[in-house]
């Protein structure tokens, strides 16, 4: 059973919007180690857990990711939303928007559609746990040279 507060887990509030920075942060939407990805990983790994813990912990994570899925996509919107023409091209959003305006749609950042080729579930619990943890690293992104490379976009 599913219990939803209708409201976000951390509050986002974008005053200015900046297109270069939506076409960046969409990628945790539905790029290859997005939210979406990761909340579809943990919620079908659950089921083949052998223990009950293991269960509880996938479905809490996969509850989690759905809600940081949810905090992406409002920032995501707060960024494009009553955005002029010469915003959308300056800030090289006007592919995604050709297709999807300011619609929410999960795409990776160099253009590429979600697909649940991003995720596995073997229904091995050590295979699954290990996939978990390497996508997971995937989104640890706090070195400064990734930042540091992202600078001018910020």
């Amino acid at each position: 059973m599913w219990s939803y507060e209708k409201k976000l887990q951390y509050p986002v509030n974008i005053k200015n919007p900046n297109p270069a920075l939506a076409k960046l942060i969409i990628t945790q939407f539905g790029g290859p180690d997005g939210e979406l990805g990761a909340a579809m990983r943990y919620l079908s790994q659950r089921y083949s857990m052998p223990y009950n813990e293991a269960i509880g912990i996938l479905t809490d994570v996969g509850t989690e990711e759905l809600a940081h899925m949810e905090m992406i996509c409002t920032i995501v919107y707060q960024l494009t939303r009553n955005l002029t023409p010469e915003q959308i091209k300056a800030g090289g959003f006007d592919a995604y928007f050709v297709d999807h305006t300011t619609g929410l749609y999960p795409v990776a950042a160099s253009g590429v559609p979600w697909n649940a080729n991003t995720f596995q579930s073997t229904g091995d619990p050590i295979a699954d746990l290990t996939e978990d943890l390497a996508a997971d690293a995937t989104t640890t992104k706090e070195q400064p040279a990734f930042w540091e490379a992202r600078k001018p976009l910020l």
